[in-house]
């Protein structure tokens, strides 16, 4: 039982924070993805606790098609506690057809480099996109959701498109932890 306990712990510390009971909804993604237009920067506006995200400001994830099929990730945030930045590179591959936004994440310089999923729920490419996480672990489940957006700081009509998809979705809000995304460097 302990072995199972550590596990568990070790894999929603890997992964998502927040934990439900249960086992993950099956959420309807956007019809006819086009990762060539998901590419780019993107700001993190809101998400769900994580712990490798923990004390982060300035987040940004940048997406990038490669020669062999999958999408390079370079993950960047800067520490509010010690000002100073980090990064990280990672790899996403689509898990179906290739119009559909299911995605699976890695992060192979972690200690434990376990595949992620990586849902697109919606978006339009051009201002935000909803993304969502979730893992079962045996009676419950682990789960993140992020709000980005291609502006650091968008306007409200923005974040009512992504909120419209989070409430459609039945995803609770009552988890998001705004980014600070306030006196960040230009080039970063």
């Amino acid at each position: 039982m302990l072995r199972i306990l550590v596990t568990l712990v070790v894999a929603s510390a890997a992964m998502a924070q927040v934990p439900f009971l249960g086992i993950c909804p099956n959420l309807e993604t956007m019809p006819n993805f086009e990762i060539e237009r998901y590419s780019g920067k993107w700001y993190e506006v809101e998400r769900y606790f994580a712990l490798f995200e923990f004390g982060g400001k300035c987040v940004t994830a940048t997406y990038n098609m490669s020669e062999n099929g999958s999408i390079k990730i370079l993950n960047k945030q800067i520490s509010a506690l010690t000002g100073v930045a980090s990064s990280i590179e990672g790899i996403a591959r689509l898990i179906g057809r290739s119009d559909d936004p299911k995605l699976t994440v890695t992060f192979p310089s972690l200690p434990l480099p376990i595949d992620a999923p990586y849902w697109v729920l919606d978006s339009d490419y051009k201002s935000y996109a909803v993304v969502w996480s979730c893992t079962n672990l045996g009676v419950f489940n682990i789960r993140n959701v992020w709000i980005l957006t291609r502006e650091p700081k968008p306007p409200i009509a923005v974040l009512e498109k992504a909120y419209q998809v989070i409430d459609k979705n039945n995803i609770s809000r009552a988890y998001f932890i705004r980014t600070d995304q306030k006196n960040c460097p230009d080039s970063y």
